[in-house]
């Protein structure tokens, strides 16, 4: 289980502050809570994303109020058991979520929730160090996530470090994802339009196993698809509509700014604005709040992943505009109350 903070190639687009500085807007709905869903932070040789970077981002004018942590390979342990590196990331970003704590730099409850790594191949044996990691977590581990996403296309990659093909239909794999509710964590997934039907088979397999499809099912728009959207769009919404109709799966909107996904903002000369991301992204915002319906969807900045393509003003701005048709109420489940409840996220009195 490899550690992506060693030099080598990232798929991940250059941040690049002062090309972001060259477009601000107003912060629309300034009040609204969030809890942004999805998140990262790492030391890596192409960039660093830790607290205070994080905390950069969350004070640009939106009512940030808790975000979610999710696995990324960073500060994994450099001895031990192979099994047991990933507790050293979780180590970390509960001391990063108890420096948050302490009230020093702001309301915002940075990483108030965990979603960590435990190689779910190693099936019923991963027990061991789901009790490591929650150990580690100090109360705040509430899922597990593995590198999955996968494609035989050498032009489709998102993660620095390619996992294996087929793991999501691994027999070992589902064993293991079959344990983590047990233990009270759901399972988040990162996988690309074309696994999706892979991931509603691990769902069928495992129906008390609470599944979170991130970056919304993950549309294709690189490689053989970069010239096939409209198509690929069909493919995508009929498998996410399988989806939805499993109880036990819930979505994550956001992750629509990876060059994976086709998308090419960064090669303007200005950064783009949340009513260009708004345009660009309507018709599957508006397909996954269709399909899953407003209690079982949540926002997500995906950041510093998609940093390399808009701010953060903006790309919040932007789930703003493509949520304005909802109600308060579905608003705030959207932006904050479903993540909340499904991270178990408590606020301070």
């Amino acid at each position: 289980m490899q550690s992506e903070h060693k030099p080598g190639h990232s798929p991940h687009l250059a941040i690049r502050e002062d090309w972001l500085a060259l477009h601000t807007e107003p912060v629309l709905l300034p009040d609204l809570p969030i809890v942004d869903a999805h998140h990262h932070l790492w030391d890596r040789p192409t960039g660093r994303y830790l607290f205070d970077e994080l905390m950069a981002d969350l004070n640009v004018g939106h009512n940030v109020v808790a975000t979610v942590f999710v696995q990324c390979r960073t500060m994994y342990r450099e001895n031990g058991p192979e099994a047991l590196k990933p507790v050293g990331e979780v180590e970390f970003i509960n001391g990063v979520a108890a420096q948050s704590a302490s009230g020093l730099y702001g309301a915002a409850r940075a990483c108030a929730a965990i979603v960590g790594c435990a190689d779910l191949r190693l099936g019923a044996n991963v027990a061991p160090v789901l009790e490591a990691l929650q150990h580690a977590g100090g109360g705040r581990l509430r899922g597990i996530r593995n590198s999955t996403a996968w494609h035989a296309d050498e032009r489709i990659r998102s993660n620095p470090i390619q996992p294996p093909p087929g793991l999501l239909s691994d027999a070992a794999f589902r064993q293991g994802a079959a344990q983590l509710s047990r233990f009270g964590l759901s399972l988040d997934i990162w996988a690309y339009h074309t696994q999706l039907p892979e991931v509603y088979a691990l769902a069928r397999a495992c129906p008390e196993t609470v599944i979170v499809l991130n970056h919304a099912g993950g549309p294709l728009g690189a490689g053989a698809y970069a010239a096939q959207r409209r198509e690929v769009f069909a493919i995508w919404r009929r498998d996410m509509a399988a989806l939805a109709g499993l109880p036990n799966v819930f979505l994550k909107i956001g992750g629509l700014g990876m060059p994976v996904g086709g998308w090419d903002f960064h090669l303007q000369a200005l950064p783009p604005s949340s009513q260009q991301l708004a345009d660009a992204w309507k018709q599957y915002v508006a397909s996954c709040l269709d399909l899953f319906g407003v209690q079982r969807c949540m926002f997500e900045s995906n950041f510093p992943v998609d940093k390399g393509m808009f701010n953060y003003l903006c790309v919040w701005n932007a789930f703003k505009r493509l949520a304005a048709g909802c109600s308060p109420d579905e608003q705030d489940a959207l932006f904050s109350g479903n993540a909340a409840r499904l991270y178990r996220i408590v606020f301070p009195a």
